[in-house]
C-alpha cells in the first residue's frame, strides 16, 4: 500500500511539472529545419533505432536456438 502512494505522489509531481518545461519556440530545431540539417539528423536516428533492432533480433535468434540446445 505504501509504494502506491509513493508512487502515485511521484506521479503528481512529475506531471505537475511538465508544462513548466514547455517551450513555445525551439531555436535549434528552427535553425536545422532552416538549413535542411534536421533531415540528416532524423536519419542518423532512425539508423541507429533500425540497427538496435535488428541486433537484438539476432541476439534473440542466438539465446533462442542455444535454449533449444540445453533442452535436448
Amino acid at each position: 500500500m505504501q509504494t502506491k502512494k509513493l508512487f502515485s505522489l511521484l506521479l503528481v509531481m512529475i506531471l505537475s511539472t511538465l508544462p513548466g518545461f514547455a517551450q513555445d519556440q525551439i531555436e535549434m530545431a528552427d535553425l536545422m529545419r532552416s538549413n535542411g540539417k534536421i533531415y540528416v539528423v532524423v536519419a542518423v536516428a532512425a539508423t541507429v533505432m533500425l540497427g538496435l533492432i535488428i541486433y537484438l533480433i539476432s541476439i534473440d535468434r542466438k539465446v533462442s536456438s542455444i535454449e533449444k540446445k540445453l533442452k535436448k
